[in-house]
């Protein structure tokens, strides 16, 4: 049961990334983001995967739940990736505007 509990819970906290990618690709903006949330929800995705690791949870048992939380963090790191884009976007933009 717990398993399921924790399945639940991260694809209730991995169900807005999607969105959350999609705004920063489509405005190419930083606007509204925090570098620091993403960082902190990126270290405790790997966090989470490394205690089911650590606790030596198989595979096969915890399939599901690893899948969720690897589908979580490649997302995050995305969003990462596009807001460092973004950035230098936006500087490259307010340079060129001065």
């Amino acid at each position: 049961m717990s398993k399921v509990l924790e399945v639940g819970m991260l694809v209730c906290f991995g169900f807005s990334w999607p969105f959350n990618l999609a705004k920063s690709i489509k405005t190419r903006s930083t606007q509204g983001k925090s570098l620091v949330f993403l960082w902190a929800i990126t270290i405790g995705y790997l966090c989470g995967i490394g205690s089911k690791l650590g606790a030596g949870a198989p595979w096969n048992e915890y399939f599901f739940v690893y899948i969720v939380y690897v589908l979580n963090t490649v997302m995050v790191v995305a969003d990462l990736v596009m807001y460092y884009i973004n950035r230098a976007g936006e500087k490259k933009r307010e340079k060129a505007s001065a």
